[in-house]
């Protein structure tokens, strides 16, 4: 008899959160996003919502034998699926701050702007 879970997590970017998470699937697990309209996408190159501002559904379904194995499986997808929620988070927050025009990095002429000659 197989044991399974259904992890459902809405996020503005499901596709995003399934590409970071899938190389840490096992053989056992099945990661696919599923938008407003309930299309499943298991397209990798899937990036952003769509167009609604619903995001969708990060949808990873897990088949074990033994419900410990079920246990320890579902134990380490939440943990990595935190992480990448985090790390996402994080990156959107850190690349809307950054000024879109920074100008000149430095106002005083590198080593190599200048045309002097250490001997």
């Amino acid at each position: 008899m197989s044991r399974r879970a259904t992890i459902r997590t809405d996020h503005d970017d499901p596709a995003l959160l399934a590409r970071a998470i899938r190389p840490d699937n096992t053989d056992e697990m099945s990661t696919t996003v599923e938008y407003a309209a309930g299309s499943d996408s298991d397209d990798d190159n899937a990036v952003g919502d769509t167009g609604d501002g619903n995001g969708g559904i990060l949808v990873t379904r897990i088949d074990r034998d033994t419900t410990s194995g079920l246990r320890s499986t579902v134990d380490d997808y939440v943990v990595n699926l935190s992480v990448a929620i985090d790390v996402a988070t994080h990156a959107q927050t850190v690349q809307h701050a950054q000024p879109t025009d920074t100008g000149s990095v430095s106002d005083t002429p590198s080593d190599s702007d200048t045309n002097q000659h250490h001997e």
